[in-house]
């Protein structure tokens, strides 16, 4: 009976609520169409046939006598003559009507028991769920009720204007009568604490909030925060404003309210109360909505701090504002151009980073939102993340830049502390000592560096607060890059981004006590705890353990691997460093290394000499040793990353006048040093020369000088006096006084030797053509001022020599050595005399640098050079039996310029001696024609067919010398020659193959058997194609050959050789027999 009843009476309810939306079902579609008069008398019409309805229907009776019992608890709905709040009260009854019948029937409702044979049925649903339909009738009654009892009695400037909605919102705005009773404020009174009363029921609550939250929040900040006016009233005013207990109820209702729906949704309805500029209404261009009024913005404010100092209150606000831009819950269709929304994501950020003022202290604020705010960057959904990080990373940058105290205390602490943890100047607690323990886990560890990436290097605002909080842990960071190159891992470009970030803003000073700390130079600068130590992860990343007990099997395994960690640790250094040169941190770094190698060399050894044991107990002897061990480990140690920059560091590793000036500084610095440990060497003079070039080069016009740069440059004043004054070179004196004159007069008043050195430096060309400017490298500018010094100290390296001190060259030799691309007519005859007994000179730097300016000479082809060529044959031949290899290397190159010039009569002479007997010069000297030989024929190109005969026999008669080394160089330097003559080989291949054949299978050596099948390797190789052609004749010959030499050759490498020739022969034959098909279109013209 009763339940029947409540069930009919919900869907009576329904029904009497469709009749009052829209006669004749037809939708509410038909009222939008309606003006004025006409949407009056429809609501007219409404009302009378539920009256009707209610008097005749008998069926309706169960939902009058609802009706009126709820309107008699309400007490709140009188009539009135304005027919749009009459509409209003009866709708609100109605709703009233459909919560009660809906609890009834919740309340009624008993569950029967699941059946366990289909356990996959569904529930049985509630009485009181409405279907689809239904809930569109609710919610189109809904927006009547807050179209007509709520919207026209807002103030101006509270919530959005209802003629800025919809064209009906205007005509509603029209129709309503505010000059009848209830007065507005009532009449929005009631509405709000009745539909708060139907929101009460759960799905009423929902289908209200989600769409009318902000009009109900925009009518109960009116009603409960609207100042009100200080006079007394009249009794007939006192009925038209709201007493304190109602405004309370109205706050307290609005709070409540803000607090239980979705908390993005309350954020972005206060945004869109708080208001900003004001918007156009459609269709009206020149009507405008009011801005909102200071009351309500303030409050709005003060609600938003609200949420934003709750619980998760920062994503609450970030996603408010974002969804409420169209990105949606979980990123949405315009996730894509909200992730490139940089103003508003920046427009949040300082939302976030300013203290609320009703916050008790900016403490307690950053306190609860730093955590939130270091969760936003840890979404798993890629489309919400890169807002959510963007947002943080400003944020965390904001906050670090207006309060750098607390940000390093609530943000920077918190990130970095997985590093924190594992320095050594951290004290581990004694839990975490135990062997193997895992003190920092594979995720902690991948998060902190993801962090500290996307604040730092995407955020990329150099704060000192950040620098400085990322100091300490940066030894940690390098020990932990280091520990990824040895593997694949994906937190390898995170540590590489990060330390070159922070080296490249750190300042200078800070940035090379960085770089010292990670080279093991500076002790005190922060590292990797003893105990910790890097492992490998499951998930390809790496976790800190607490180092495993070591055996003392295992200790000698320990120190080789400290040993080699340490020697990988200064390799991937230079690899930073080479990725520093642009900011200049390489070049201060290498300066530093260069000071530091100028203490080296002048530290007194008698320091760490020993005194007698009777003066010192066993501990000082001891710390004594420990000293003495750390110094030397310190001085190898300086020595190894000098070689090492020396070695990766490109020619642009000075950026400015500042660090040339410093490395000039720092060698004349070392050169005076060993001056006065009277250890002077021809290293440490031509270096000196140099460094005095470079100086020379800057000073004769290569860089543009300032004020600013000559004030630099005096910093060399005093180190140039002491080098003019102290060093026994009368060469290097003279031009270090030219340069301190120069730099003393700002470059007014300019040596002749200065000039000329600045001006054959500017002239000097590369292989390209092209003029080499201030930017090459040091080393380049340097042997342009004096070539022979360069090339003698780099001699004095490859040798790995300390030969004693040989005298330079002398100064007009050194001056025609620079005058490169500059022909001189001819070259003055005492010149020339002197760099030719230069050539016989004892000393190797001096004989070396003479044979390179002779053979510059005739590269140049000077004037009267070239009329002595039988003599500076003879020199070089000569100089090709010294046993330097800079020594020979030179004259090899200055024999096989002189035979380009005169081939028809060098190349002779250079063949006799090849082919000269063992008694008259050694195999040695006879291999290094050989090489003079090969660097001629290559220069000759085809002009080698000129020599063709001559050639071949020579290394043909090589091939039986009795010396196998020769034999074996003879059929080398044929196997080169063969490849070049190409087809001109003619009858000659014949004599070679017999000659091959006759080698590969009678020789005695097996280096010269090698030889042959080699020259059969290069033979197939260097002809391909054009073997089948070339070889014709011999080929089947060859063949024979190579399958002999597999068959029967008891050496390896031999069978090796043949093995490859015969695969070289297979692909030749196989193109050649079966060429690769080609889709052509050939054109023939008819005659």
């Amino acid at each position: 009976g009763r339940g029947a009843l409540e069930t009919c009476g919900l869907e009576r309810i329904l029904e009497a609520l469709k009749l009052l939306l829209s006669p004749g079902g037809s939708g509410s579609s038909s009222l939008q169409i309606t003006k004025h008069d006409v949407l009056l008398a429809t609501l007219r019409s409404n009302l009378s046939a539920l009256e009707d309805k209610f008097l005749k229907d008998p069926h309706w009776t169960t939902l009058k006598d609802l009706r009126d019992e709820i309107a008699g608890r309400a007490e709140c709905l009188p009539n009135s003559a304005d027919v749009t709040w009459t509409f209003t009260s009866q709708t609100l009854l109605l709703l009233l009507c459909l919560k009660e019948a809906m609890l009834r029937l919740a309340a009624g409702f008993r569950p029967g028991e699941p059946n366990p044979s289909t356990p996959e049925a569904a529930p049985a649903l509630s009485p009181d769920t409405l279907s689809i339909s239904q809930q569109k009738t609710v919610q189109s009654v809904l927006q009547f009720v807050v179209t007509l009892g709520v919207c026209p009695y807002l103030m101006p400037g509270v919530g959005i204007p209802l003629r800025c909605r919809t064209d009906f919102g205007a005509v509603i705005q029209d129709v309503v009568h505010l000059d009848v009773p209830p007065d507005a404020t009532r009449r929005l009174y009631t509405t709000c604490r009745l539909l708060l009363n139907v929101a009460q029921h759960a799905s009423l609550g929902s289908l209200i909030f989600c769409r009318h939250l902000g009009d109900i929040a925009a009518g109960l900040c009116q009603l409960g925060f609207c100042p009100t006016k200080r006079k007394p009233l009249k009794p007939v005013e006192e009925a038209k404003v709201l007493n304190e207990e109602e405004r309370a109820l109205c706050k307290g209702a609005l709070r409540d309210i803000l607090d239980q729906v979705y908390q993005p949704l309350a954020v972005r309805e206060l945004l869109i109360l708080q208001g900003g500029p004001p918007e156009p209404c459609p269709g009206r261009k020149t009507q405008f909505g009011s801005r909102a009024p200071a009351w309500l913005r303030r409050l709005c404010g003060q609600l938003l701090s609200e949420r934003l100092m709750r619980p998760s209150g920062v994503q609450a606000v970030v996603r408010g504002i974002l969804e409420g831009a169209g990105a949606g819950a979980a990123g949405g269709s315009d996730a894509e151009v909200m992730a490139a929304d940089w103003k508003k994501c920046d427009l949040i950020a300082k939302i976030l980073a300013s203290c609320p003022q009703q916050s008790l202290s900016p403490e307690s604020y950053y306190k609860d939102i730093c955590p939130q705010i270091l969760d936003l960057f840890h979404f798993p959904d890629k489309l919400t993340a890169r807002q959510f990080q963007r947002i943080a990373t400003t944020t965390f940058i904001t906050i670090s830049r207006e309060r750098p105290q607390l940000a390093a205390e609530y943000l920077l602490q918190p990130v970095l502390a997985p590093l924190h943890r594992c320095l050594n100047t951290a004290e581990l607690p004694e839990r975490d000592t135990a062997p193997g323990t895992i003190l920092v886990t594979e995720e902690e560890l991948s998060r902190c560096l993801e962090d500290v990436f996307k604040v730092y290097v995407v955020g990329n605002e150099p704060l000192t607060v950040l620098l400085d909080s990322l100091l300490p842990v940066l030894g940690v960071l390098f020990s932990l890059y280091c520990f990824t190159k040895q593997s694949v891992s994906h937190i390898r470009s995170l540590c590489q981004e990060i330390l070159l970030w922070t080296l490249k803003n750190l300042e200078k000073k800070k940035a090379v006590a960085s770089l010292k700390g990670f080279a093991g130079l500076d002790k005190r600068v922060p590292s990797l705890h003893s105990l910790c130590r890097f492992r490998a992860a499951n998930h390809g990343g790496i976790m800190i353990t607490i180092q495993e007990a070591i055996s003392e099997e295992d200790e000698d395994e320990a120190l080789y691997q400290k040993v080699s960690s340490e020697q990988c640790q200064v390799e991937h250094l230079g690899d930073l460093l080479v990725q520093c040169q642009e900011c200049g941190l390489a070049g201060d770094f290498f300066i530093f290394c260069l000071k530091e190698l100028t203490q080296v060399a002048v530290e007194n050894k008698a320091e760490f000499h020993t005194q007698p044991f009777s003066s010192k107990s066993l501990l000082d002897l001891e710390q004594h040793h420990t000293l003495l061990v750390d110094g030397q480990a310190r001085k190898l140690l300086v020595l190894q990353l000098t070689a090492l920059l020396c070695e990766r560091l490109s020619e642009q590793v000075f950026t400015n006048i500042t660090q040339v000036v410093d490395f000039v500084g720092a060698t004349l610095q070392r050169a005076c040093a060993s001056l006065a440990q009277q250890a002077e060497s021809p290293v440490e003079s031509q270096t000196l020369s140099m460094a005095m070039g470079l100086v020379a080069v800057m000073l004769g016009g290569a860089v543009q000088l300032k004020s600013s740069d000559f004030a630099i440059l005096k910093q060399l004043l005093p180190l140039l006096e002491k080098v003019s004054t102290t060093y026994p070179d009368p060469v290097i004196q003279e031009l270090a006084d030219d340069l301190r004159i120069t730099i003393a007069t700002h470059g007014a008043f300019s040596t002749e030797a200065v000039n000329v050195a600045a001006q054959s430096t500017l002239n000097k060309k590369d292989p390209e053509g092209k003029i080499e400017t201030n930017q090459e490298r040091s080393t380049d500018v340097a042997r342009s001022h004096l070539e022979q010094q360069q090339s003698s100290a780099n001699s004095s390296h490859q040798a790995g020599r300390k030969p004693a001190h040989a005298p330079l060259i002398p100064q007009e030799a050194s001056k025609a050595s620079t005058t490169v691309g500059q022909r001189s007519q001819c070259i003055p005859s005492e010149e020339l005399q002197e760099v030719l007994l230069s050539a016989y000179d004892p000393q190797i730097p001096t004989r070396a640098a003479a044979l390179r300016t002779l053979s510059h000479w005739i590269e140049q082809r000077e004037g009267n050079i070239l009329e002595i060529k039988e003599k500076l044959l003879k020199i070089f031949l000569e100089n090709l039996e010294h046993e330097d290899t800079f020594v020979y290397l030179s004259a090899i190159q200055g024999a096989a310029l002189l035979a380009d010039a005169y081939p028809e009569k060098i190349l002779l002479g250079l063949l006799a001696q090849y082919d000269s007997r063992k008694d008259k010069h050694t195999p040695e000297t006879r291999m290094k024609v050989g090489e003079v030989l090969m660097r001629i024929v290559r220069a000759l190109g085809d002009m080698v067919a000129k020599y063709r005969d001559p050639l071949v026999h020579t290394f043909l008669r090589g091939t039986r010398d009795p010396d196998s080394a020769h034999r074996a160089s003879s059929l080398s330097n044929l196997g080169e020659l063969c490849q070049r003559l190409d087809f001109l080989l003619g009858a000659m291949i014949h004599e070679v193959t017999a000659c091959l054949t006759a080698v590969a299978k009678t020789d005695r050596d097996v280096q010269v058997r090698r030889a042959a099948i080699h020259v059969i390797v290069l033979l197939f190789r260097g002809l391909s194609q054009k073997a089948t052609e070339v070889l014709r004749d011999v080929l089947k010959d060859l063949y024979h050959l190579l399958k002999h030499v597999v068959r029967s050759e008891p050496d390896d490498v031999a069978r090796l050789h043949a093995q490859l020739a015969l695969e070289e022969l297979d692909e030749i034959m196989r193109n050649f027999l079966f060429p690769q098909q080609k889709l052509e279109k050939k054109i023939v013209v008819l005659p």
